[in-house]
């Protein structure tokens, strides 16, 4: 079976406008908990979600989707995403549901699937619950006396410090330190800046005070600049800036430097493995990473595996060949001894043991490596042309003329986003001339070819 409604992580789109739609999203809840309900007891979903103003409209439109099929609801109010995927775990829930469009602006929304053991659901299972919601709903509709009820978890955010700070070691304090902590007005307002605090932090958060329409907007891990020039005029010894629904990362050094997932992955591998937790002697990254990450790790005897784009690609990778260290440049990195998702305020934690046993500065501490020049840009089209330009003559012969001025020296990535209708070009070599001149080469083409 195939996907139509479900794409890369979850379903997404415009708020309001379908698929985001409460009627959407009620049929989404009939048709999932009609996939997770069993027989044998009563059946419980756990939703949570950011601050977007349309969360108000689809979260109790899918309450209604579950209640109709007998399912309990568990409102967890605003969280991140790994806070919903291991609350799930933790209460034994069949589902967790998670309504976030993570990094995109706030028109935007998306609902994100948890299966009982907390990892986000295979494509067939997202297929099976597309089929039921096409094939009729009105079949599953229990009789009223079996109707679900909904409550909230008044303890949520509670319990999400308490976890994250189980993570870091008892014998470490974080006296001392003063955090930039920019949550991006979004899912972590309350929790991040708590966690930090409570391990002894003295902490200046900023993008706390969500309105609704304000998540992502010029904060977070997406816009450190607000971070950075947070850092430089406290004196800050690091910043931390996660995304809208806090399963991404970005960390800035006490001189306002950007250390990206790359870098997290690299001092994060290289702790574990001196520590004998690193499983499996190998890290696993996308094709985005830097060539420098690669490089860094071979010097540890560490390998790394790529996959394609996407949080989702790297977990199944991990839990096939029993990795437990994982992510993307962007900052999504993955715990696995920790967490079942991509969690920036763990990875954070992680990075913050490692500055304060070496005792140096950030800027030193954690940047493991140096990168190789890296270009990224993104070209976006109509929707209808974006799943077809790379197809057209003119473009696969760009491609490969920029392969062939790459032969040796770098490598050229070319994607559809999985996200948004952009087409993202990325190249990296020993040249930081060539690398740029290559990727504008290739946006220029790519635009010509589309009309653009």
């Amino acid at each position: 079976m195939t996907r139509k409604l479900f794409g890369t992580d979850g379903v997404r789109g415009r708020a309001n406008v379908e698929p985001m739609t409460a009627a959407t999203a009620m049929r989404l809840g009939m048709a999932a908990g009609r996939r997770f309900t069993r027989a044998d007891h009563h059946p419980t979903v756990v939703i949570g979600k950011d601050t977007r103003l349309s969360g108000y409209m689809l979260e109790p439109a899918m309450t209604a989707g579950f209640i109709s099929v007998g399912m309990d609801v568990v409102l967890l109010g605003p969280l991140p995403t790994p806070a919903v995927a291991n609350i799930t775990r933790s209460l034994r829930a069949d589902l967790g549901v998670m309504i976030s469009a993570s990094h995109n602006p706030f028109e935007d929304n998306g609902i994100k699937l948890f299966g009982p053991d907390g990892f986000k659901l295979s494509d067939e299972v997202e297929a099976e619950i597309e089929a039921t919601m096409e094939n009729g709903l009105a079949a599953h509709l229990v009789p009223s006396e079996r109707l679900g009820r909904a409550r909230r978890l008044d303890d949520a955010a509670g319990r999400s410090i308490e976890f994250a700070k189980s993570t870091f070691p008892r014998s470490l304090r974080l006296d001392g330190l003063k955090i930039v902590i920019d949550c991006a007005h979004g899912a972590a307002y309350k929790v991040a800046p708590a966690v930090l605090w409570e391990l002894g932090a003295e902490v200046f958060p900023i993008g706390v005070a969500p309105n609704g329409t304000n998540i992502n907007l010029d904060c977070g891990s997406l816009y450190p600049d607000a971070m950075r020039a947070e850092v430089l005029a406290r004196g800050a010894h690091l910043g931390i800036a996660l995304d809208g629904d806090a399963d991404r990362v970005v960390i800035c050094d006490e001189k306002g430097g950007l250390i990206d997932g790359d870098q997290l992955l690299a001092l994060i591998a290289r702790a574990w493995s001196v520590a004998g937790r690193l499983r499996g002697g190998n890290v696993v990254a996308t094709v985005m990473s830097n060539l420098g990450l690669e490089r860094y790790l071979g010097t540890l005897g560490i390998g790394l595996v790529r996959t394609a784009v996407g949080d989702r690609y790297v977990l199944e990778k991990m839990r096939i060949d029993g990795f437990n260290l994982g992510g993307e440049q962007s900052g999504h990195v993955i715990l696995a001894d920790h967490s079942t998702t991509g969690d920036g305020l763990l990875a954070a934690l992680q990075a913050l043991i490692v500055l304060v046993e070496s005792g140096k500065a950030a800027s030193i501490a954690l940047r493991p490596f140096e990168p190789l020049p890296q270009t990224l840009k993104n070209i976006r089209l109509p929707a209808a042309m974006n799943g077809k330009v790379l197809e057209l003559e003119p473009v696969r012969k760009a491609i490969a003329a920029a392969e062939l001025r790459l032969k040796g020296t770098g490598r050229l990535v070319v994607r559809k986003s999985g996200t948004e209708p952009l087409i993202r070009v990325m190249a990296e070599g020993e040249n930081a001339v060539l690398v740029g001149q290559v990727v504008d080469d290739l946006i220029a083409a790519i635009g010509a070819a589309a009309g653009h």
